[in-house]
């Protein structure tokens, strides 16, 4: 079935479970995908380790304007509706074949857009239900992997639907912030290396917290929240809210880079 993980065919997958005689049990893909719900664990919340959580409520929250907002309405990456990106949301947890061309050029790329228009035609019920339950056991349960780069993708794809309807920045909590920070921090030398003609620092506003992403002269600064810097270096320039200064030269040349993946 398009969109399923490998192994699955004709819509079903079969699994091993543990018991007196252990025996495979074939499952749909429907009951593959919301087997064992997506739950934090309640042991990190006694930890103090809330960094690892943050993924968890961007993900709940975002499966909430799925279904307050239904399958057709815009998102900012146009022409996509949130059903397109509910089911880019699906394949890159749960498709362990085309979900590496996602961001992987040439025919894995095509491969996974096919298989993500595929899943775009189905129940949009199911697919923001599939999200909402979380990734199966493997790659996308991994500590640093909900800390990084699936806090950014919930953060960011939360916006996308959230301002092409018309609603505006979220004041975050500060640990909240202190996440998206790390991960500014982490990602701005990659997200801003198409910057050519200049330098660019990032700042929390009003902290003195400040990063350089690039090294040169002249230097552009982008300041504001983290989560906005976050949008910005993930080419939402036109909808984060951010203040650029510098010199001409250098913020032209911030204002012409192509940011992002």
């Amino acid at each position: 079935m398009t969109g399923a993980p490998a192994g699955v065919r004709h819509g079903l997958t079969c699994v091993w479970e543990r018991s007196a005689r252990p025996l495979p049990v074939c499952l749909t893909w429907e009951r593959f995908a919301l087997r064992g719900a997506w739950e934090p664990a309640t042991a990190r919340l006694q930890s103090g380790d809330m960094a690892e959580l943050f993924d968890a409520a961007e993900r709940a929250q975002l499966s909430d304007l799925f279904d307050e907002l239904g399958p057709r309405a815009p998102t900012l990456l146009e022409p996509w509706t949130t059903s397109d990106l509910a089911a880019h949301l699906v394949l890159r947890e749960r498709d362990f074949i085309a979900g590496p061309g996602l961001v992987l050029p040439g025919g894995w790329g095509r491969l996974a857009e096919r298989r993500r228009e595929a899943l775009a035609l189905r129940d949009f019920t199911w697919l923001s239900a599939t999200f909402r339950s979380g990734p199966p056991p493997g790659f996308f349960r991994i500590g640093w992997v909900r800390r990084v780069p699936s806090l950014n993708e919930f953060f960011v794809h939360h916006e996308d639907v959230r301002r092409a309807n018309g609603r505006g920045p979220r004041t975050s909590e500060h640990a909240m912030d202190v996440a998206l920070w790390r991960n500014v921090t982490r990602a701005s030398w990659f997200l801003a290396r198409r910057l050519q003609g200049a330098g660019l620092e990032l700042h929390w506003a009003g902290t003195v917290r400040t990063v350089r992403a690039r090294r040169g002269e002249p230097a552009a600064r982008i300041a504001g929240p983290p989560g906005e810097l976050l949008l910005y270096l993930f080419g939402r320039q036109a909808s984060a809210q951010v203040e650029v200064s510098g010199s001409d030269a250098a913020t032209d040349a911030v204002r012409r880079a192509r940011f992002g993946m």
